[in-house]
């Protein structure tokens, strides 16, 4: 059902995960992103500041792909998809929620940590499947472990995800996209250092085009 916005994921390698302290930064933060190649961003409801960040960034930039993430609740969903999410990204696996955006076609990549939670995943069709917190449970060795006994699916690593590590993560096929923060860091975006933000964003499209694309 989500085979196409997975595509899309898998085609920037990275997702910028987000968390806008004021709405008024979401253009710019827009702007600084497509700038330095990376034409999507994951914004987290974390803050007062998300749905009316979404609303306006989808506004300004109709060609971006914007998903929410942080979503734990159905009421969530709903403001974020009415503001202009494409996708919703949840730290846990919530079977509500993940019902939830099934049923309304609303692709969803909720956050998993075992087999049991990535089969529960695989058993309502889901493919690809936010791996959190990558970091702490083990990494790319964790995800080859539960890969190796649940054929099919791959995962989106987030959470201590890094310039320094993303290179491991994005070698291994079993990985589709990673979510970082280290390029939008919320003290960045809050002191206006869109150019340093564009040039980190370049500097990790740059490590997924050595992987994937090595002949360029």
């Amino acid at each position: 059902m989500f085979e196409s916005m997975n595509e899309r994921l898998t085609s920037y390698g990275v997702i910028p995960v987000v968390v806008l302290n004021k709405a008024s930064s979401a253009v710019p933060l827009g702007r600084a992103l497509i700038a330095g190649g990376l034409n999507l961003a994951e914004v987290t409801f974390r803050t007062e500041a998300a749905e009316e960040s979404i609303r306006l960034m989808s506004r300004a930039f109709p060609e971006m792909l914007i998903g929410a993430g942080t979503v734990l609740t159905i009421e969530q969903v709903d403001r974020a998809v009415a503001a202009g999410a494409k996708f919703i990204v949840s730290p846990a696996f919530d079977p509500e929620l993940v019902d939830y955006c099934i049923k309304k076609e609303i692709p969803v990549y909720p956050g998993v940590a075992t087999p049991t939670e990535a089969l529960m995943g695989i058993k309502r069709g889901l493919t690809l499947m936010k791996f959190f917190p990558a970091e702490q449970l083990g990494g790319i060795k964790a995800i080859k472990a539960i890969c190796a006994a649940l054929k099919g699916i791959r995962f989106m690593p987030t959470g201590g995800v890094n310039k320094d590590n993303l290179r491991s993560y994005l070698e291994s096929p079993l990985v589709a996209v990673a979510g970082g923060s280290w390029m939008v860091k919320s003290a960045m975006i809050d002191a206006g250092e869109f150019d340093r933000i564009t040039a980190l964003c370049k500097e990790a499209v740059g490590i997924v085009d050595e992987i994937r694309c090595p002949e360029h």
